[in-house]
């Protein structure tokens, strides 16, 4: 801790780092504008298996010419053995769903502690496949299910079993064998749940490293199999996958507004995790020299970003009109570093004035990865322990300036405005996923989740305010004894005014909320790219397109997978033919 320590001392004083404003980071659309970048969970799990080169053996494949049965990988990390199993089953067209009312996948999965042996394996079998109806033990960490891409998987096998290899134009369309439809942790259906995993095995302790860790593992799966079929298929025409090709594939995801609560319910995890980005870009505007090498880099960067979004594909208007907009940034932004890169803060101000919110954050993500010896690192404390305090002594002045000054944002909204608290947030009976209702025409509003920050600070605020002008001299204690359904709120207020950043700034009972907001800014924490947003409410997205191959550790290992472009097809008699 001492690093961070250090780094945080030097916030104040006349040398103070030159951190974001508040209102700036925090304000939702900013978040909701933001990228992958060095610091997101799947870069840095990556880095962390490629140099600590974890050992990743394959000790049971019993998979039929179709490629379904029973997988088992072993995983040696420095600090524990764990396993992870996959049943591979039949799935019909009928039975395919992708929605979380699903019962059936193709594909289910879960990493658990230990060896498996075959006692447990049969218990995983009658537990696993079943997902949320079934029931497991504490040994496991993570459990998942996937669907088979009806584009491109049997595409993949039918290519590879000609001897040919797969176009990669078809590839970048869909870029993905399977794609996830839920990865679930921390203590859900009878897992161990965070604590457990967090303090007694080091290899997983940051947060949802081990759900990415489940996605890195289904990549290379899914890869495996298609080469399995193939090759029992046409054993005589079957030619293996090109490894630039292999590379490319990735994982698809489908996220809904089953993720959007968690940045609201985690407060000062959220804060960490925009607190460590930050500190990675003031460190860089501080201390990030710029040379000729350095401004080569950064231009053959813009290029790629520029390339990446190209190769996009959305079926999104409004995403398709955002990305092209990102790519008239990166234009603009090559073209104005050409004329004048004296500092990074001047880039960075110019950006604000220039270009889109996404374009503005590309150019922070691009920035880091200029600095892996100043960014690098940070990951380390991007765990933080979600404990709201109440302090009894704060008197109430104290408590009235810190809403003041915290939460501007949120008394400068007018509530009573038409529209301003027109949504309610609130849990399906069946799957207990998180749902968007309208007062005006959905019941059930009595059990509204509580999301509404903003406006249950506005409505503290007021009650404070009278309280004040009776009692001017109370304390923190006597308000909450005259008002206890406060209590939450005001924990949260003077616990957040801890944090760097705080919450995020918007207001979600606002009808025109877009949770694609929320979405896409727990996603660029988690890494994932080529965002395809299908509705408001939840998006398409692609993992770890780009990344390294199990058959890759071991290697020397550049970490240069940042924004990944689709590789050139080589011509079919450069690759091997197994007879």
């Amino acid at each position: 801790m001492m690093r961070l320590a250090a780094i945080k001392a030097s916030l104040t004083g006349s040398n103070a780092l030159p951190l974001r404003p508040v209102g700036q980071v925090m304000d939702l659309e900013r978040l909701g504008a933001m990228h992958q970048s060095r610091l997101s969970f799947m870069r840095t799990l990556v880095r962390r298996i490629m140099l600590e080169r974890w050992q990743i053996d394959t000790v049971r494949l019993e998979l039929c010419a179709d490629g379904y049965g029973t997988v088992i990988y072993e995983i040696t990390a420095p600090q524990g053995l764990f396993s992870f199993v996959i049943f591979s089953d039949y799935l019909s067209s009928e039975e395919r769903n992708d929605r979380v009312i699903a019962s059936k996948w193709d594909l289910t999965m879960a990493l658990v502690e230990g060896r498996v042996d075959e006692d447990y394996l049969e218990f995983l079998r009658q537990n696993v496949p079943l997902q949320e109806a079934g029931r497991v033990d504490s040994r496991v960490f993570v459990l998942s299910r996937a669907n088979r891409s009806a584009r491109n998987f049997d595409y993949v096998v039918d290519q590879l079993a000609r001897g040919e290899q797969p176009d990669v134009a078809n590839i970048a369309k869909v870029g993905y064998l399977y794609r996830t439809t839920a990865v679930y942790g921390s203590g859900k259906l009878g897992m161990a749940d965070w604590e457990k995993v967090s303090t007694r095995y080091p290899d997983f302790s940051r947060p949802f490293a081990a759900e990415m860790f489940v996605c890195f593992m289904l990549r290379n799966f899914s890869l495996l199999q298609v080469e399995h079929i193939a090759a029992h298929r046409a054993p005589r025409t079957f030619v293996p996958m090109q490894p630039e090709i292999k590379r490319y594939f990735g994982i698809g995801n489908s996220t809904g507004l089953g993720m959007a609560p968690y940045l609201i319910n985690h407060p000062m995890l959220i804060n960490r995790w925009v607190e460590m980005r930050e500190l990675a870009l003031a460190l860089v505007r501080t201390l990030g020299h710029i040379d000729g090498e350095v401004f080569q880099k950064f231009d053959s960067l813009l290029a790629r970003c520029s390339q990446h979004m190209a190769e996009t594909v959305t079926e999104d208007q409004w995403q398709t009109t955002n990305n092209l907009r990102v790519i008239d940034d990166l234009f603009a932004l090559r073209r104005q570093a050409e004329q004048s890169l004296n500092s990074w803060n001047e880039l960075l101000a110019w950006s604000e004035q220039h270009c889109s919110l996404q374009g503005q954050e590309l150019l922070v993500s691009v920035i880091l990865e200029l600095y892996p010896q100043l960014v690098d690192g940070l990951e380390d404390y991007y765990c933080a322990e979600e404990f709201l305090d109440l302090d009894p002594l704060m008197p109430l002045q104290r408590l009235k300036e810190v809403i003041e000054r915290r939460y501007d944002w949120a008394l400068k909204i007018d509530f009573s405005e038409e529209g301003a608290r027109d949504i309610f947030w609130y849990r399906s009976e069946e799957k207990m996923e998180p749902r968007l209702g309208q007062c005006a025409l959905d019941s059930g509003k009595d059990k509204q989740m509580a999301l509404g920050v903003g406006y249950a600070v506005y409505k503290c605020y007021q009650q404070l305010c009278q309280y004040i002008e009776e009692f001017p001299q109370h304390s923190t204690a006597r308000f909450m004894v005259a008002q206890p359904k406060l209590r939450g709120i005001v924990r949260r207020i003077q616990s957040m005014d801890r944090c760097v950043y705080g919450d995020i700034q918007a207001n979600l009972l606002a009808k025109d909320i877009l949770p694609m907001h929320l979405l896409r800014a727990k996603l660029s924490f988690f890494g994932v790219s080529k965002f395809d947003p299908r509705s408001r409410l939840w998006v398409r997205n692609t993992m770890y397109q780009g990344a390294p191959l199990l058959e890759d550790i071991g290697k020397i290992y550049h970490d240069d997978w940042f924004m990944p472009l689709a590789p050139v097809n080589k011509e079919n008699t450069d690759a091997s033919v197994n007879e």
